[in-house]
């Protein structure tokens, strides 16, 4: 079985590193992607604070969550999440954990989580929220073991994004430049709702809106967005070509 190059563990090292610099983890949360040579495993890193993570703490997992050759590291107590949402969804490449203070109140309150910025139009106008305690009962809130971790993926169903109830959210995406960008966002829309809660009546994105947007998005939306994030987070831009217009 062909192991995953060091170009690949290099972009897993970058995407965590960008996620700690722009607030959407900190000493806790995760990224992941679907194996490029064997759909059934996962990588993701040893448990670590994502700002600190480095090439050699990347590990391949199977969709149970069995790590492949530990070598002495200690996984993720949850990275159960990641192999139930890529078991569930072969359109899925990247997986995003996080605990963005700016999401929790979504997750907690009647109020949903909707776009209202166009750069926010991958979280869909519909964002679900997935209980713990629904099915489980009293627990920590974390998703430690896989048949917890299948029902937040049956949760997340279709959806790109599901907030996960006094804990966090998952974001899904089809690679790993789009689920960075589609996790950022998130949590700029949420802090924007937040902001507008307070003035008024907000104006939400429509279905059409929403359509629109992401019809016309391409690879170089999130090239122009990796670059930006590789620069503030003093990573190496790896230049990959991209389609789509060159200018907004």
């Amino acid at each position: 079985m062909p192991l995953m190059d060091s170009a690949s563990f290099d972009e897993l090292v970058t995407a965590n590193r960008i996620l700690a610099r722009e607030g959407v983890v900190d000493a806790f949360g995760h990224v992941s992607i679907r194996h490029p040579a064997h759909s059934e495993r996962f990588c993701l890193s040893r448990a670590r604070a994502p700002e600190c993570i480095e090439s050699a703490d990347i590990m391949d997992f199977t969709l149970e969550g069995s790590p492949i050759a530990p070598a002495g590291r200690k996984p993720y107590a949850e990275r159960f999440i990641h192999g139930a949402i890529y078991e569930a969804r072969a359109d899925v490449h990247a997986v995003v954990h996080n605990h963005s203070p700016a999401v929790i109140p979504f997750g907690v309150t009647g109020t949903p989580l909707r776009p209202l910025l166009h750069m926010s139009a991958s979280m869909g106008t519909t964002v679900p929220v997935w209980d713990s305690r629904t099915a489980f009962g009293d627990t920590n809130l974390l998703v430690t073991a896989l048949p917890m971790a299948r029902d937040l993926a049956a949760a997340l169903g279709a959806n790109p994004v599901a907030l996960m109830r006094g804990h966090g959210c998952v974001v899904a995406g089809g690679s790993l430049r789009e689920v960075v960008f589609n996790a950022i966002y998130l949590q700029v829309n949420a802090e924007l709702q937040l902001k507008a809660a307070g003035l008024g009546a907000i104006t939400f994105l429509s279905d059409g809106e929403v359509a629109a947007v992401l019809k016309t998005r391409s690879s170089f939306t999130f090239e122009r967005a990796w670059e930006y994030w590789c620069q503030r987070a003093g990573r190496p831009y790896d230049v990959r070509p991209m389609d789509g217009p060159l200018a907004r």
